[in-house]
């Protein structure tokens, strides 16, 4: 039998769950709460799915919508539920990231519209991130359950999740939140509150953790694929986007990971990095022209343009895959850059007519062979045999 592989699901976690039980569920490896940039990053170690459950809010950026997008685009599932992940999938179900459990529902019902609904203070990475105040979705469950018990009134119930709502989340703790209702209840409802409350109160996060890791762990063990990314319905990123996940990445070598922002500043003091960069972006502006022209490559072009690159690169196929990973690109991105081959050529071979008085082939042969010297040193090689000839 195979053996689980745990990098096929990569799960963002913090306070919602303790990484043990999470392990416990699944094979997967388990990742801190998801910053900017950890999505992208993750890619790199070619997962088959992502449960997203935990971010970070305010102390520094949170996950981009790009992100989730761009693992949609590699064909990877991603899967959001309990906390930021809720959130995420509720803003992007539309795209194809599956949200699961009941915050998810209530955000895509709109009946949650806020990201402070499942915020927390917690403990580092050290101490496990774990929980230090209690977020209002559980406050809110809480109450729901206590109607149903008939332990709170409707009244009372309002009244509790009212006085959470009122606290900051960082100061938001179970003692605060029933000391700002002790004015309210009547000592009798106290006292139903409390006996009900002995037996614990629910996690509704902690529940949703699980099922969201559960979901993701069940399509990994399924051998299913990815549904197809719904990338041709909707614009492609914006440079300040592409710039982005291009220093954002990393590159899988033989020695280990290497930060692409690092390759990057290598490349900035290389000799040829003028001529590179010049190259790139005339391929660039030319399939941008050609897109707003209208040109479309076939998919026979591009698997074309791909070919021509392998082969011009000597890369065996049986190595192809962690050449990829070295350069920090997944499938998807391979095919945008071959795409943008196959538009350039396209834009060439259609050169004189893309412009009411376009340039021939010979024109622009003859145009770059005069600015690189290469007329003139044709011209002499053709030349000397000639005036010999007129001396005799």
């Amino acid at each position: 039998m195979k053996r689980p592989n745990p990098d096929e699901l990569i799960v963002f976690l913090g306070p919602s769950m303790p990484e043990e039980e999470a392990l416990a569920l699944a094979p997967c490896r388990v990742l801190p709460p998801a910053r900017q940039g950890d999505i992208w990053r993750s890619l790199t170690l070619r997962p088959k799915a992502i449960a997203l459950v935990d971010g970070v809010f305010e102390a520094q950026p949170s996950v981009w919508h790009h992100e989730l997008l761009a693992a949609l685009d590699a064909g990877v599932a991603v899967f959001g539920g309990a906390s930021m992940g809720a959130l995420r999938a509720a803003e992007l179900s539309v795209h194809g990231v599956v949200g699961v459990g009941h915050i998810f529902e209530a955000y895509r019902r709109g009946e949650l519209v806020d990201d402070s609904e499942v915020a927390l203070l917690h403990a580092d990475a050290e101490h496990g991130f774990r929980a230090l105040t209690v977020p209002l979705v559980n406050v809110r469950h809480a109450a729901r359950l206590a109607r149903r018990a008939r332990v709170l009134s409707p009244r009372e119930a309002q009244t509790l999740v009212d006085a959470a709502a009122a606290i900051f989340y960082q100061d938001r703790t179970w003692p605060r939140v029933l000391a700002a209702v002790s004015g309210v209840w009547r000592p009798a409802t106290r006292a139903k509150w409390e006996a009900w409350a002995a037996g614990g109160l629910e996690d509704l996060k902690r529940e949703d953790a699980r099922a969201c890791i559960q979901a993701a762990a069940a399509f990994v063990a399924s051998g299913a694929q990815a549904p197809k990314s719904a990338s041709t319905r909707r614009p492609p990123p914006s440079s300040y986007v592409r710039r982005r996940r291009l220093v954002e990445g990393l590159c899988a070598t033989e020695s280990g990971l290497v930060s692409a922002e690092e390759v990057l500043e290598q490349l900035r003091a290389a000799p040829d990095a003028g001529e590179l960069a010049e190259e790139g972006l005339r391929r660039a502006l030319l399939a941008g022209w050609a897109r707003t022209l209208g040109l479309v490559p076939s998919a026979e072009e591009v698997a074309r343009a791909e070919a021509d690159w392998w082969t011009r690169l000597n890369v065996p196929r049986e190595e192809r895959g962690a050449y990829l990973a070295a350069c920090g690109l997944d499938a998807h991105e391979l095919r945008r850059l071959c795409e943008e081959r196959a538009l350039e050529r396209l834009t060439l071979e259609h050169a004189s007519r893309l412009l009411p008085d376009g340039p021939s082939w010979d024109e622009a042969l003859a145009t770059e062979a005069r600015l690189r010297g290469r007329w003139v040193d044709e011209a002499q090689r053709f030349g000397a045999p000639m005036r010999s000839r007129r001396k005799r």
